[in-house]
């Protein structure tokens, strides 16, 4: 009976992968309409739409492969999994944008910053705006960027998963 079971990691790498196209796709979309340097709530709740279905949607087709059995540690297993890969692919993907594609983007991205900062507060004075941007180019580094993508990414992955297995759980009866 062991034998037959599916694995948890080939279900991740699977989604992972569609997760990482989908978030690229995204990405594109966004660079394509002049929007990469938007930060709105709706583009927020679209990256975690995709990520919600297609995680959710990796633990229902472990579940399917499972005679349709789940516990919430093999839907964590699952969608972490899920997460992680789809944040190297994405991450992997910003690096080739931030380095290639265009090589002013995190210059541009602090203007855009300071831009909104000061039109949501225009009474800020100029010490306070200059605080505030040197507190942005603190943590404006492309590699600071990738691992705080992870870190969110796994986070919101162990939530999306936890909820998921709790929904879709459904284990073997005891008797």
């Amino acid at each position: 009976m062991e034998e037959n079971q599916p694995k948890t990691g080939k279900f991740a790498r699977t989604y992972g992968l569609v997760l990482g196209i989908l978030t690229i796709t995204f990405a594109v979309m966004l660079y394509v309409a002049g929007l990469q340097y938007e930060q709105s709530l709706a583009l927020f709740a679209v990256n975690i739409s995709i990520m919600v279905g297609v995680i959710v949607f990796g633990i229902y087709k472990f579940r399917e492969a499972n005679n349709n059995l789940l516990t919430i540690s093999e839907a964590i297993k699952v969608g972490i999994g899920i997460a992680l890969i789809g944040a190297i692919i994405g991450i992997i993907y910003q690096m080739i944008f931030i380095n290639v594609i265009e090589p002013d983007f995190m210059t541009n991205m602090m203007a855009a910053q300071k831009a909104e900062m000061i039109s949501k507060n225009p009474s800020m004075t100029q010490d306070e705006i200059d605080a505030a941007v040197k507190m942005m180019e603190n943590f404006s580094g492309p590699f600071l960027s990738a691992a705080i993508s992870l870190i969110s990414a796994l986070f919101f992955g162990l939530i999306i998963s936890l909820l998921g297995g709790l929904i879709l759980k459904k284990e073997e009866a005891a008797y």
